[in-house]
């Protein structure tokens, strides 16, 4: 069998250990679980590294816990407009959804524009005319509502406050922050890489805003000539950084290793410019790197030798 990996995020930031019961712990724990096994699987039978990051994605969009998909914030309408890219490493194809309501799984969208469309990113209402052209199903809003982010957003919906997906919205100390993104990257045994990320943003955010997870290069990124990159964090800094190309660029022009290029990226240049949250990647040998300058970061790997590491703290 030839190498394959696989890594996720389910956000940057945590709940802080004393407000973290065993239950809620376990049950973060095993939506990792559950994501990494879906997109394990394909890569472990032959199958691309695009599918597994597709499929490990989808499944945290189903997972109500996590800001992306089903457990998405409201923004300040009392809505839910969501965020998605992916990225196939081997031809850079790529494609991008932002602003869009009424999806279940925004990935997938974001992968029939790649497929299906010439165009890179979508948004808005003309991104949900594609998605009902392409026959993918829709939810109403029913489906994305939780009581967790219905009162995160009635703490703030009469300001002109947004909170960056905190547990608790009456604490502001870094510490409380949990940036809830998801992505996942993987190397598929013919060795090409993909990554793929998705969000519902900021709560109570205001005018269309959009964050770092769409943009091709911010968010994410992937190359099979160096190396494929999901962040999560505080989007503003990671697109002023162009974090996710910027791994890149250290690998292929400074002969940096994925690890060394995150570490730069995360803990020297998003920290000068006050950039917190973190990133998960692989290179083109199969290597992983989960790295975070916040508080913890959701995550999990694993690859062929079935190393793997789940994780919420440092």
């Amino acid at each position: 069998m030839n190498n394959f990996s696989i890594a996720l995020h389910g956000g940057a930031g945590t709940i802080l250990r004393e407000q973290m019961t065993p239950e809620l712990e376990g049950s973060y724990l095993e939506g990792l679980r559950l994501a990494l096994e879906s997109g394990y699987t394909i890569l472990k039978n032959g199958g691309s590294s695009l599918d597994a990051v597709e499929m490990a994605v989808a499944s945290l969009e189903d997972n109500i816990l996590f800001n992306a998909g089903r457990g998405s914030v409201f923004n300040s309408n009392g809505l839910h407009e969501m965020d998605a890219a992916i990225m196939d490493g081997k031809t850079l194809g790529a494609g991008a959804v932002a602003g869009v309501k009424n999806i279940a799984n925004p990935v997938k969208l974001a992968k029939l524009i790649m497929k299906n469309s010439e165009h890179v990113m979508l948004c808005g209402q003309g991104a949900l005319d594609f998605a009902i052209s392409q026959q993918l199903p829709l939810e109403n809003e029913e489906y994305f509502y939780s009581q967790l982010r219905y009162d995160q957003w009635q703490a703030v919906c009469n300001t002109d406050n947004f909170v960056l997906d905190h547990n608790d919205p009456n604490k502001n100390s870094m510490q409380d922050k949990k940036f809830g993104t998801v992505g996942a990257v993987a190397m598929d045994q013919s060795g090409n890489l993909a990554a793929a990320t998705s969000t519902g943003g900021m709560t109570n955010k205001k005018y269309g805003r959009i964050g770092d997870s769409p943009v091709i290069g911010c968010g994410t990124y992937a190359n099979n000539n160096t190396c494929a990159i999901s962040c999560t964090g505080h989007g503003e800094p990671f697109i002023k950084a162009v974090a996710a190309y910027d791994v890149s660029c250290l690998m292929e022009y400074k002969g940096m290793s994925l690890e060394q290029a995150m570490n730069e990226v995360v803990n020297v240049k998003l920290i000068n410019i006050q950039g917190e949250g973190g990133m998960i990647g692989v290179d083109r040998h199969g290597n992983s790197a989960m790295i975070f300058n916040s508080a913890g970061m959701y995550r999990a790997s694993n690859n062929r030798d079935n190393k793997m590491e789940i994780g919420i703290y440092k």
